[in-house]
């Protein structure tokens, strides 16, 4: 066996998670775990960065080293939780931070023609700080190698849940609702067959923003706020006509696409005179509570609609067999009901029926890209990305 560790910091940027994992070519086994948040000054930059603004190199480079502080601090942590020393650590796999992501040139310069213009995606949190400051080698910049083979870039996380979750007879629908929802679809392990994946839209992005402004929270817990209102079906009609839930797979997105800015313009179709007033005082005849119980549901349809699209009707993996549920999503109890309430016919649970905490699972996935880029193993999906090919995804930061 050899010991990773993954560093994972989501859309969300509810913290830094680092996953302690015992790895085999058969097996991917999480040891431990250690969460620390990013310092107060940093999250307010780090928001910042994800939309245009000024001074943004500076402050991106300025962001680069003390995001990738923060991940060396989560990596200490969890070593002495576990009580080991970074010579019994191979290597370190680190998503990092992303701060914008465009791949499909969606985005305007002053520098270059729209037809000059070419897709990217930034994560920051530069791997030779964590590197030098864990004294651990560290595996890094996992997305762009997809991005040049004309990918998405994301989701990433389809080849660990096909690798290690896998079932040898039943179909597996993993969600990952964080920030923003992912799904995989595995096949049972002696088809031999791909997974599947995409973005489906939002997660809790747009509800931690609501109550962020109306409650001065970072999230919903339990989703209780939003289980006070009431849906108001037609904002959701109207937020779900959006053109990104119509695309069809490989897609993904992020906060860039799914933001504040984008639910006040929404809401500006109801209410005119609202569209650039901001949203902290509440909408005209739509109560705080029950725009963040739609946005939940927003959240629910949207991923229960294509686990249905694309997985199910058309019948090329037959209908999935559990659908479970990781990431910060799997605690709201109440967005858990809604998807059960839309998905009667499969069974819906969260991935402790796998063993491994909600929480750990985007974490445990960097510990094993790590490995596969440790062992030459191609750790993106052409099926799920767009990629013209496969590839072992990656580079080695040494320690020394």
């Amino acid at each position: 066996m050899a010991k990773y560790i993954g560093l994972m910091s989501g859309t969300s940027m509810d913290g830094v998670d680092a996953v302690l994992c015992d790895i085999t070519p058969h097996s991917c086994i999480t040891l431990a775990a250690h969460s620390v948040p990013y310092p107060h000054d940093l999250l307010l930059t780090l928001n910042a960065l994800c939309i245009e603004g000024p001074d943004e190199l500076n402050t991106l480079a300025i962001a680069d080293r003390r995001v990738a502080e923060t991940f060396a601090d989560a990596a200490l942590g969890l070593l002495a939780k576990a009580s080991l020393s970074p010579h019994d650590i191979t290597a370190i796999g680190s998503h990092g931070q992303t701060v914008r992501h465009h791949p499909n040139s969606d985005v305007l310069s002053v520098h270059f023609s729209s037809a000059a213009v070419r897709g990217f995606t930034c994560q920051i949190g530069d791997p030779n700080t964590i590197a030098v400051l864990t004294g651990i080698d560290v595996i890094a910049d996992f997305r762009r190698k997809d991005i040049a083979l004309g990918g998405q870039g994301a989701p990433l996380v389809p080849a660990y849940h096909n690798a290690v979750f896998a079932h040898p007879q039943k179909y597996r629908a993993l969600v990952n609702i964080g920030g923003i929802a992912n799904v995989s679809l595995l096949s049972p392990t002696y088809l031999h067959s791909p997974p599947k994946g995409f973005d489906t839209g939002p997660g809790n992005t747009l509800m931690d923003k609501w109550i962020s402004l109306h409650l001065n929270k970072s999230f919903d817990e339990n989703g209780q706020w939003a289980a006070s209102g009431e849906v108001h079906e037609e904002l959701l009609t109207l937020l779900i006509q959006d053109p990104y839930f119509s695309l069809p797979p490989p897609k993904s997105t992020g906060r860039e696409y799914f933001n504040i800015d984008w639910l006040s313009n929404a809401l500006g179709q109801f209410f005119p005179s609202l569209a650039h007033t901001g949203l902290e005082t509440p909408t005209p005849h739509i109560a705080p509570q029950d725009i963040q119980a739609t946005l939940l549901m927003l959240t629910a349809t949207t991923i229960a609609q294509d686990l249905k699209r694309y997985f199910c009707a058309q019948n090329e993996y037959g209908e999935p067999s559990e659908v479970i549920v990781c990431g910060g999503g799997a605690f709201n109890q109440t967005l858990m009901t809604r998807l059960r309430d839309k998905l009667t016919d499969v069974d819906v649970c969260d991935c402790h029926v796998l063993n491994i905490h909600p929480q750990h699972v985007e974490g445990a996935a960097f510990a094993w890209l790590a490995y596969a880029y440790m062992n030459d193993i191609p750790a993106n999906v052409p099926e799920v990305t767009g990629a013209s090919k496969a590839a072992v995804l990656g580079g080695l930061y040494k320690k020394g």
